[in-house]
């Protein structure tokens, strides 16, 4: 399903080949607050995607967790060249942005290292 932006073709979340794509080719690693999925691009800085499915709770809780995602995708520029799918678990909303933070970290690195 393409959506249409201000004159600009977007693609959605479930017929998107680049997410499906960081989905089946690239590397999956489990953390507490979310399940991190990353994936070579050749492109010079990385990229995010955020799968905030409705198992996470309500709008409010989705759009949440998907601020403190970006949030700390902005903060740490951990993985240039790299795209980076996110998806949010519940416990993301019970932890604190600083404990969501260094699971990241870890688990970009868990990334970088299995894909070298």
């Amino acid at each position: 399903r393409l959506l249409t932006v201000t004159g600009v073709q977007t693609c959605a979340l479930p017929i998107c080949p680049e997410f499906l794509l960081v989905y089946e080719h690239g590397t999956r690693v489990r953390g507490r607050c979310a399940i991190l999925f990353g994936l070579p691009n050749q492109r010079s800085l990385g990229r995010l995607g955020i799968a905030a499915t409705k198992k996470l709770g309500g709008a409010v809780q989705r759009n949440r967790a998907k601020r403190v995602v970006r949030d700390v995708f902005r903060r740490n520029k951990v993985a240039p060249g790299y795209d980076i799918v996110v998806v949010p678990t519940g416990e993301l909303l019970r932890t604190s942005p600083a404990v969501f933070e260094a699971e990241y970290q870890q688990n970009v690195a868990r990334i970088l290292r299995q894909r070298r």
